[in-house]
């Protein structure tokens, strides 16, 4: 599983015009769930998503996690994470899960995000969206439950 971890002032999701999720001071976290993917994973970017500590404290140092902060996440399914680019220059996405178990890892992540106490806002699963956000800092990170 491949997420990249944004730390946002703002973050909204519009899907055919319409606002469909928005969260204020958090994170936006896009997924792309890859084959041999298991709940294993899912809980360890879960994990990651809440615990990381890239927020400031009063010293102005990154030791706050989303839970300290009671900041809210804005979950994304992207299944282009999963591309690879490493060939020709149209991406192959065979790696990605597919849509059947991406959804239900999907869903995984955001209710053990939500069991953990933390606001959660979802985009649409396979839905053309538009994602708008206010990058804090800038603060992005990538998080891989497998390093290749």
């Amino acid at each position: 599983m491949k997420a990249v971890w944004q730390r946002v002032k703002e973050a909204s999701v519009t899907v055919n015009n319409e606002v469909v999720a928005s969260i204020g001071q958090g994170c936006l976290v896009l997924v792309g769930v890859e084959k041999g993917d298991t709940e294993k994973d899912v809980e360890f970017v879960a994990d990651k998503c809440v615990n990381l500590r890239v927020f400031s404290d009063d010293n102005n140092r990154l030791n706050l996690s989303l839970l300290d902060v009671k900041g809210e996440i804005l979950i994304v399914s992207q299944f282009t994470l999963c591309g690879d680019c490493r060939k020709g220059r149209r991406p192959s996405f065979t790696g990605a899960a597919p849509p059947e178990i991406g959804r239900q890892y999907y869903e995984h992540l955001c209710n053990i995000i939500e069991s953990k106490g933390v606001s959660v806002k979802r985009g649409v699963f396979q839905a053309d969206m538009q994602v708008s956000l206010v990058n804090d800092g800038p603060v992005t990170l990538i998080i891989e439950s497998q390093r290749k």
